[in-house]
């Protein structure tokens, strides 16, 4: 079960609880988080020096224990519209399968092959798509430990990276970077994204400016994470994120489950190889995520005459920064913590880097004072970094929908209590 770095010690505690942990490592650099929330669980935690040799006394095992295809490899806590994250149990099988498909159909990795490696591999793009895929191939992979569009242009040029892996907010970073226009990326051969949306005219400059094309692609943590990909070999449609996969199949449907035709939006159904067993002590969120064998996205798509797909819009109330998602329900539940919080709302408005920031929008109780600066320092302290919100306005009170629940403006306007809840739109 690996862990984003950045979360707090309240957040780790829950993962820890939550996933039933046996034991708990941490590096020393990663701060007081993880023996605090260690503590507060009752996990045994042990932390890994990150200099000099690591000797660590143990029996070794006479042999490889035996697994099985169906047991769980690996749990990744996705963040859910509840807001209690939940962990999605990948099998061997979904690993395996999917790492496969990527190293083999989608990048054509070989061992000549160095992959970049600045996606984290506690995210399933990066462990997949990075280095599953490298030691499935026998590529290397060379590791970036912080994305900065600087150091990855060096790493680029000094280790003859072939195969570059990235969201969206990585490319245009790298775009706009001063040392962009003297770097030497002569030895890359494929670029690929997804984690949200890649604007067509950031793909396009990009790859007039590097001379190497890039293939937009789908997934997520459920999904292993590749679900869709623009296959090399075939036509490529910048703004789609492709067709299925092999051993994955893909549907649009209606809100009755009815096959939507061509052009017409429909919610993303995916089944095969690559969808998880299911989310980890939540029989009842497996169930409703999973049906017929199906897993519901709860993303809205459309599919051209050729089979190709295009994100039009998210029917889960995510809000994606910087490649990270962020769910509003979240950080709303810790807003409502602050003793001055009556009523809270959180939505993603347009930015230009990071594609969406996090803003709420807050009713204090009555007779109760607080500001802005006060209520982002207590959300950053109890959530990770990418997810507090930057941007925070304090109001009389929240327009409530038909079913009560309190919603604003995507520019972060409180919305007029007569309109429709705002559209979401990548």
């Amino acid at each position: 079960m690996p862990m984003n770095p950045l979360l707090s010690a309240r957040e780790v505690e829950f993962q820890l609880r939550d996933a039933q942990a046996a034991r708990f490592y941490s590096w020393e650099d990663a701060g007081a988080a993880p023996a605090t929330a260690a503590r507060a669980a009752d996990v045994p935690h042990l932390t890994v020096p990150t200099d000099g040799a690591l000797e660590l006394v143990g029996v070794p095992l006479p042999e490889p224990v035996d697994r099985a295809d169906s047991d769980t490899a690996v749990i990744l806590y996705t963040s859910g519209t509840t807001g209690t994250p939940k962990g999605a149990e990948l099998t061997h099988r979904n690993l395996a399968s999917n790492a496969a498909v990527t190293a083999e159909t989608l990048l054509q990795v070989g061992p000549d092959d160095v992959i970049m490696g600045c996606l984290p591999l506690f995210h399933v793009f990066g462990l997949t798509c990075g280095l599953n895929a490298a030691v499935r191939a026998g590529a290397a992979l060379t590791l970036l430990p912080r994305f900065d569009p600087a150091k990855a242009l060096a790493m680029i040029a000094r280790d003859r990276v072939t195969i570059f892996q990235g969201v969206p907010t990585m490319y245009a970073a790298i775009l706009h970077s001063p040392d962009a226009a003297d770097a030497d990326v002569t030895s890359l051969r494929l670029c690929a994204t997804g984690g949200s949306a890649m604007p067509v005219e950031v793909l396009r400059t990009f790859e007039e400016r590097f001379g190497c094309e890039v293939y937009e692609g789908y997934g997520l943590s459920e999904t292993s994470p590749v679900a869709a990909f623009n296959h090399p070999g075939h036509e490529r449609k910048p703004g789609t994120i492709g067709f299925p996969v092999r051993r994955c199949e893909m549907r649009l449907v209606d809100d009755h489950g009815h096959d939507t035709p061509p052009g017409e939006p429909g919610e993303i159904v995916i089944r095969g190889e690559n969808v998880m067993k299911g989310y980890w002590g939540r029989p009842d969120a497996t169930a409703d995520a999973i049906r017929d064998g199906w897993f519901h996205t709860g993303d809205i798509g459309i599919r051209d005459a050729d089979g190709y797909y295009t994100i039009v819009d998210r029917k889960k109330d995510l809000i994606i920064r910087g490649g990270y998602n962020v769910y509003p329900r979240e950080v709303e539940e810790v807003l409502y913590l602050h003793p001055a919080v009556a009523e809270a709302a959180v939505v993603g408005v347009a930015h230009p880097t990071l594609g969406e920031e996090v803003a709420a929008v807050v009713a204090l109780k009555p007779g109760e004072t607080t500001t802005p600066e006060d209520l982002r320092t207590f959300a950053r302290s109890m959530l990770a970094a990418y997810k507090y919100p930057r941007s925070v306005r304090i109001v009389e009170s929240l327009p409530k929908a038909p079913r009560g629940r309190s919603f604003v403006g995507r520019s972060g306007r409180v919305a007029p209590t007569t309109s429709a809840p705002p559209r979401r739109v990548p």
